[in-house]
């Protein structure tokens, strides 16, 4: 994607493109530079992306900015490139501290390993991967007339191809890789390099705490630390939004290849004697203080190169100070790679860690044990990802360990759950009908090579989950049904003939053979219901690995029963509901902007135009309806932006929301209202009433 803006009198563009990895329950932006969130900015390219949210749909922020990091000795120079560094605005072209680029053209590749996604490639490694390249070779952004700011030693002469990768299964949907090739296509020897990635985390709630308001009081609010054993570093919210914002950050090194060795700290054999990972923290532009801000090339690979770990006071003063409320980043890099030659490169990966807090009775600033255990068992997952085929984790492929029978390790390989491909609804007043195929039966697990299915289990939300004031929304999922196989002691041996079909269902348009039902009944119509559906399998004890799960954010849909398409009318006429309706209806929320009022429009046609009148005849408001597009919902009340996922509606067909504002955005008084429904396939006309309390 093309980015324009004007440069003195001549427009310019830049090749810069971001997107956001959303296949796990988080939302984070990621941009063809290798970087992390958006510094609060929405998205650079204003399409409204959340920086670095988890739980998805949460509002609870992770991360301002973050950027790769490459810092070596080159000649007599000592040249460091960074990719972001702690700037109050971000990301612009050209700014200091902001020296990659992207060749004229370069956008953000996406592609999925999942056979149903429309941007499924056999080349793809996870669920969702983003894929770009990127390089500091240049001084002025390539394609633009603009320099690149102090530039204090030059390039270090680096191309950088990056990948991201994100799944969507239960045990693998907290965390982010990052994965970058460092290719040294200059003419001079790179010594003693060090790649570490920089991370500005900022866990703030926005949905309490909109994003950057406060100014400094905004984000120096947050904890640090560092777990050695796992090569992480991590963020908590220590001061504020206590109670909103029980959730940590872990930055992770995962491990590296270069020529042929396998580089991790934990220093096995094929480890170079003296590799390891370092971890820093400075205060925001604080360059007095005991966290000190690096502000040359010189001071940023000391940075790189030392560790706040190696400090004699580390335990008794660096990690009480660290847990203090302040606005601190984290950098963890690897290194030294020695003597990188022209033309060698380096395979590098990172790790983003989101977890929640365990709770146990004290505060957040405790940082205790018990609350990081989620976070440390999230951080083996992320490694047990990379490892792939490494079950030893010792960079060699052993006896045993090639599982694919291709000759030599792969990384990236993760046990796999039944996959559940094709699911839908039918839905009627106060009746939801679950429907799904059969394809997770035949799911063959990549790590046992064996079909392992197990059984199926459904989820749903109570009645007014979506109405609080944090909403995550996969711990408000219920289990309401399970079915699994008979007679092998596993689960609840019930078997599948309560919800199997005695022939298989199809549905115009779809060649789907639909084999399994289930109906949820009693559900009040209008309100909403969160949804989800899973399969899973039997485990595999010889490996120590518990029964897999997939992902219920990728079958999570928010669910309506209501009034189905009224066809000609021939249901009866439409009608409004509730009616009466007096003001904050209990579907409403706590929310006191009027945009996220809802009153229901119901048994509409499936196409329909919808005429709003006061009792004296003025046009009050009209809006279209269409049964095949229920984001349009959204539309006419924010309700489903605001407490929804517009882009995850499942609708009946025959309803739609309106939030009782005027054509022009004016707030109705209360009365008596006329409206008139027309279906624009046959021009029939019907008319009702309802009345607005205040």
């Amino acid at each position: 994607m093309w980015w324009g803006y004007l440069f003195g009198f001549l427009w310019v563009q830049v090749s810069f493109s971001e997107k956001q990895a959303q296949l796990g329950n988080f939302r984070v932006t990621v941009n063809n530079l290798g970087m992390i969130g958006n510094s609060f900015k929405g998205s650079y390219l204003v399409q409204g992306f959340k920086s670095a949210e988890f739980p998805k749909g949460s509002g609870i922020e992770h991360v301002f900015e973050g950027g790769l990091w490459l810092g070596a000795k080159k000649g007599n120079s000592i040249v460091v490139t960074t990719g972001a560094i702690d700037d109050p605005s971000g990301y612009t072209t050209g700014k200091a501290g902001f020296e990659f680029s992207a060749e004229p053209g370069a956008t953000l590749l996406e592609r999925s390993s999942l056979p149903d996604q429309i941007t499924y490639s056999p080349l793809a490694v996870s669920h969702q991967d983003l894929v770009a390249d990127f390089t500091d070779r240049y001084t002025v952004v390539p394609g633009t007339q603009i320099p690149i700011q102090n530039l204090e030693n030059g390039p270090l002469q680096a191309d950088v191809h990056f990948e991201a990768y994100n799944w969507n299964y239960s045990f693998a949907n907290f965390f982010l890789i990052y994965n970058f090739t460092i290719k040294n296509v200059g003419f001079e020897v790179w010594d003693s390099l060090f790649v570490g990635f920089w991370l500005d985390a900022v866990i703030r709630n926005t949905t309490i705490t909109p994003a950057g308001s406060g100014g400094t009081q905004f984000y120096n609010r947050g904890g640090n630390g560092y777990i050695d054993s796992l090569q992480m570093a991590y963020e908590f919210d220590v001061s504020g939004d206590p109670g909103f914002t029980d959730t940590y950050i872990g930055l992770k090194f995962l491990g590296s290849e270069y020529r042929g060795e396998f580089y991790h700290p934990a220093r096995f054999p094929s480890a170079p004697l003296g590799f390891r990972t370092t971890f820093q923290s400075w205060t925001f532009r604080d360059f007095t203080g005991q966290f000190r801000s690096p502000q040359n090339d010189a001071e940023r690979w000391v940075k790189m190169s030392t560790s706040l770990t190696d400090r004699p006071d580390w335990a008794t003063l660096v990690i009480p100070a660290l847990r203090i409320a302040g606005n601190r980043s984290m950098l963890v890099s690897g290194g030294p790679y020695l003597g990188v030659r022209p033309g060698d490169s380096i395979q590098v990966a990172f790790a983003f860690v989101f977890a929640r807090k365990t709770p146990d009775g004290n505060p957040n600033s405790a940082d205790s044990p018990q609350q990081k255990a989620e976070l440390v068992q999230n951080a083996r997952w992320a490694q047990a990802a990379y490892n792939g085929e490494d079950a030893n984790f010792n960079g060699v492929l052993d006896p045993g360990e090639d599982l694919n029978g291709d000759g030599r390790l792969t990384r990236f390989i993760l046990p796999s759950p039944p996959a559940i491909r094709r699911f839908r609804y039918e839905i009627e007043p106060n009746l939801i009908r679950l429907y799904w195929d059969a394809s997770a039966e035949e799911s063959i697990d990549p790590i046992s090579r064996k079909k392992d299915f197990e059984g199926y289990r459904i989820y749903k939300t109570t009645l007014g989950f979506d109405v609080k004031e944090v909403v995550d929304v996969l711990s408000e999922l219920k289990l309401i049904a399970q079915f699994d196989r008979p007679g092998n002691g596993i689960g609840y041996d019930n078997g599948f003939s309560a919800i199997r079909l005695p022939e298989p269902k199809y549905f115009p348009g779809d060649p789907t053979p639909y084999v399994y039902k289930y109906e949820i009944r009693g559900v009040t119509n209008g309100w909403q219901h969160a949804i989800a559906l899973t399969a899973f399998d039997e485990g595999d004890p010889t490996r120590n690995l518990e029964s897999l799960e997939s992902s219920q954010q990728a079958t999570l849909r928010r669910v309506f029963a209501g009034a189905p398409p009224n066809q000609g009318f021939v249901l009866g006429d439409p009608y409004v509901y509730p009616n009466p309706y007096y003001e904050r209806a209990a579907w409403e929320g706590g929310s006191s902007a009027h945009e996220d009022r809802r009153i229901m429009f119901a048994n509409l046609p499936p196409h329909c135009e919808v005429s709003i009148y006061t009792a004296a005849g003025d046009l009050v408001y009209r809006f279209e309806h269409h049964m095949d597009d229920p984001a349009m919902q959204a539309q006419d009340s924010r309700w489903y932006q605001t407490y929804s996922e517009p882009e995850k509606l499942v609708m009946s067909g025959g309803e739609h929301g309106w939030n009782l504002l005027s054509r022009y955005g004016q707030i109705i008084a209360r009365g008596l209202y006329v409206f008139a429904v027309k279906d624009l396939a046959t021009g029939q006309i019907r008319t009702g009433k309802f009345v607005i309390i205040r």
